[in-house]
């Protein structure tokens, strides 16, 4: 069974990374979450990020605040795909410093970043990832997609 890996420098970015796992719940991919800060446990995180695929993990979700390295600490210490989530928190710069840092990647270090506190939109996008070789979790995608058309006309039909 695919696996996404979502991980976050602090509990405090719970609340947003928590829509990634809501929406891979819901597309029935099976996750892992966990805190795992690059500047508070940096020996933690280079174990994840090494580990990763030897404990199922097929794709990385980062979310971090501030000056946001772990998503490209993470990418820079694996082959798997990495999406990063720059999250706007309490001592962000408006959230800019999360996104560029997440963004502006090296050539070679690949992150994927969705918007700002984005993690949804990351959960779908590791879905889709992993949907390339599951036909099964495609056809949940095609629904999920579906599903959102559905919901914009039933809202049009209401104004």
């Amino acid at each position: 069974m695919s696996k996404v890996g979502i991980i976050m420098g602090s509990k405090s970015d719970y609340p947003i990374m928590e829509e990634a796992a809501i929406v891979l719940k819901e597309l029935g991919v099976s996750y892992d979450i966990n805190i795992v800060s690059a500047h508070r446990t940096p020996e933690k995180m280079m174990s994840y990020s090494n580990n990763a695929h030897k404990n199922g993990i097929e794709v990385i979700i980062a979310g971090a605040g501030g000056a946001a390295h772990l998503p490209g600490m993470v990418a820079s210490n694996t082959h798997l795909p990495v999406i990063g989530v720059p999250i706007k928190s309490r001592n962000s710069i408006d959230g800019w410093d999360s996104v560029l840092s997440i963004l502006q990647m090296p050539a070679g270090v690949p992150v994927a970043t969705v918007a700002l506190d984005g993690s949804k939109n990351a959960g779908i996008l590791a879905a889709q990832i992993l949907a390339i070789s599951n036909p099964n979790l495609s056809e949940n995608l095609k629904r999920y997609k579906s599903d959102l058309a559905d919901k914009v006309v039933k809202d049009d039909s209401t104004l």
